[in-house]
């Protein structure tokens, strides 16, 4: 479980990365439910450290951006 939520928090924080660019903030969007999951599996891990802590701090920096654009750019 854990690993799988280790691996939504990678794929999250490189789209993620994608969405900090100007007129691709929308890519956040999509990376907020991805986080959802991480968490959701990260949860149920026997160790809870390392997924849910990626998942939540991506989370976090891609809910400021959509924030910061006004959810959309």
């Amino acid at each position: 479980m854990q690993l799988i939520s280790v691996l939504c928090g990678i794929f999250a924080a490189v789209f993620m990365a994608l969405g900090l660019i100007p007129l691709l903030g929308w890519i956040n969007w999509l990376v907020l439910p991805l986080c959802l999951i991480g968490v959701i599996f990260g949860v149920f891990g026997r160790e809870r450290r390392p997924g849910l802590v990626i998942n939540l701090l991506v989370a976090a920096i891609a809910a400021l951006r959509l924030f910061l654009g006004g959810g959309v750019v």
